[in-house]
């Protein structure tokens, strides 16, 4: 795999037949959108929800989280997007951010929560392992289209990039042919924290407090994906906006962090409170 990596020059085309073409990154999107689905479902029958009542939330995740997520890129690059109003629509170019597919995603699960009259922890606690598996799946597709790759490098897993997809600073004065295949980092990151996220829903349904559990599954997919998302940042060569010393997504990743946490000790302290009160 490694040398296939180092030696592949990836093509973001899959198919093309006539006037159709399918991309691999829109093949890649669907295939982990699928996967998430199933992994949902699979778990919602844990806790005796229907099939149905996941089919209906994924749908309205699928919307909410594109939307979510096409928006925020849009947002952070207007300059370019003003001015070639059409590629907005283009999303099998690229162009998703998970940061605004999980706001988009977590504003979806708390109305559904509220019309279907079921536990919010509960319902994204479900949610989070299926996102981080499906990441690690869509992912694959920045590596089909050769965005968001990292710094230069000797290693043995770099990737090429094609000198078009390259910030203008290493395609005018080229460093290196090979580059940190951040999407693979990222993708083995969210393998492994969906299937941390899984471990803890067991240990939750075992110890039966229900409510904590599940707050604190979803909040350590928000803690520690910011965390991998924070350190993974610093590698990027990707432009994008600063505040002050950190990388946009470095900042919303610090934000997200410092609020969890924060969520987390107040949770604790409620908890114990309440312990000791009742005895």
């Amino acid at each position: 795999m490694i040398n296939w990596l180092h030696t592949f020059s990836p093509d973001p085309v899959l198919l093309a037949f006539g006037p159709v073409t399918i991309y691999w990154y829109g093949f890649i999107l669907v295939l982990a959108m699928v996967v998430g689905i199933l992994i949902a479902v699979k778990l919602a029958k844990l806790y005796k929800i229907k099939a149905e009542v996941i089919l209906d939330l994924s749908f309205w995740l699928l919307f909410g989280g594109l939307i979510g997520a096409r928006l925020y890129h849009i947002g952070l690059e207007w300059d370019y997007y003003s001015q070639n109003f059409w590629n907005i629509f283009k999303i099998w170019q690229g162009g998703l951010a998970i940061h605004g597919g999980i706001i988009g995603g977590i504003i979806v699960v708390l109305i559904f929560a509220q019309r279907r009259g079921l536990n919010f922890w509960l319902l994204s606690s479900i949610v989070v392992p299926a996102l981080a598996f499906g990441q690690a799946i869509g992912r694959w597709g920045n590596y089909f289209n050769q965005e968001l790759f990292g710094l230069p490098t000797g290693l043995p897993w770099g990737i090429p990039i094609n000198p078009a997809n390259l910030p203008l600073a290493y395609a005018v004065t080229p460093v290196s042919r090979y580059f940190h295949p951040t999407f693979l980092y990222e993708s083995l990151f969210c393998l492994a924290l969906g299937i941390f996220l899984l471990i803890a829903h067991y240990k939750a349904r075992r110890e039966k407090t229900l409510n904590v559990n599940f707050q604190a599954i979803t909040l350590s997919y928000l803690i520690f994906y910011s965390v991998g998302r924070f350190i993974l940042e610093e590698i990027k060569i990707d432009i994008t906006p600063m505040v002050g010393f950190l990388r946009w997504p470095q900042f919303v990743s610090l934000v997200i962090m410092i609020f969890c946490l924060l969520w987390e000790v107040v949770v604790l302290w409620t908890v114990k409170r309440h312990a000791t009160h009742s005895t």
